[in-house]
C-alpha cells in the first residue's frame, strides 16, 4: 500500500487511485512510519526534514521544521546531525519526516521497534492527537494490546487472511476488561 513494491495479483486504490497506476500521486498523500528510520544521518535533523519537506513541496516549510521538531521532542537537538542520536530520538524524527506534508494517511509498520519509553509516548500523544476524521492510520504492529489501544477499528490477520475484525464498542470492551483484569492482578501482590 505504501508503493515501495509493486503488487504481483489484486488491486490496491488509494483516495480512489490505483498504486500501480499513480504512484507518484499516491506517494503525496501517504506517510509512513516504520521500524527502519529512513533518515540520512549525516545530515542534521532540520536538514532532513527540509530535504523531505522540499521533495513534498511543502508550504511554509521552515515553520513546519519547527513544529514537527518541537511536537516530537528535538527542539535542543534541532541542528545536530542523526548519526548522533539514539535509536528513540531517530524514531522520533522519522514521525516528523512521515508527517512533514501533513499527509492524510498513515501506514505505520512496527513502529514501537526499539523506543525508549519517552518515545513511546510522545509517538502516542502524537497519534492520539490527530484528530481520526482528518487521517486514516494503519497500523501493523505485533503489540496487540498496544495496537489495538490506538484504534477505532482492528483487523487481525493470521496467514493473511481476516482472522478477527473490532470496532469501537468491541475494542472498548477489551481493553476495559483488560485494565480489571490488571487491577485485580496488581491487587492480589
Amino acid at each position: 500500500m505504501a508503493t515501495l513494491v509493486t503488487p504481483t495479483s489484486g488491486k490496491v486504490l488509494i483516495e480512489g487511485l490505483d498504486i500501480k497506476e499513480n504512484p507518484i500521486e499516491i506517494r503525496k498523500k501517504i506517510g509512513v512510519i516504520s521500524h527502519e528510520t529512513y533518515l540520512y544521518t549525516e545530515l542534521t535533523a532540520a536538514e532532513n526534514l527540509r530535504f523531505f519537506g522540499k521533495m513534498y513541496d511543502t508550504p511554509g516549510l521552515e515553520e513546519r521544521i519547527d513544529e514537527l521538531i518541537k511536537q516530537v521532542g528535538l527542539t535542543y537537538r534541532k541542528n545536530d546531525r542523526v548519526r548522533t542520536f539514539s535509536r528513540g530520538m531517530k524514531q522520533r524524527l522519522s514521525i516528523a519526516r512521515a508527517l512533514i506534508h501533513d499527509p492524510p494517511i498513515l501506514f505505520l509498520d512496527e513502529p514501537y521497534t526499539g523506543l525508549d519509553q519517552h518515545a513511546i509516548a510522545t509517538f502516542d500523544r502524537i497519534l492520539g492527537g490527530m484528530n481520526a476524521m482528518d487521517k486514516t492510520r494503519v497500523l501493523i504492529s505485533h503489540d496487540i494490546e498496544h495496537g489495538i489501544s490506538l484504534c477505532d477499528r482492528a483487523i487481525i490477520l493470521t496467514g493473511g487472511h481476516i482472522a478477527h475484525e473490532m470496532t469501537g464498542n468491541e475494542i472498548s470492551d477489551l481493553l476495559q476488561c483488560r485494565a480489571i483484569y490488571e487491577k485485580h492482578v496488581e491487587e492480589r501482590k
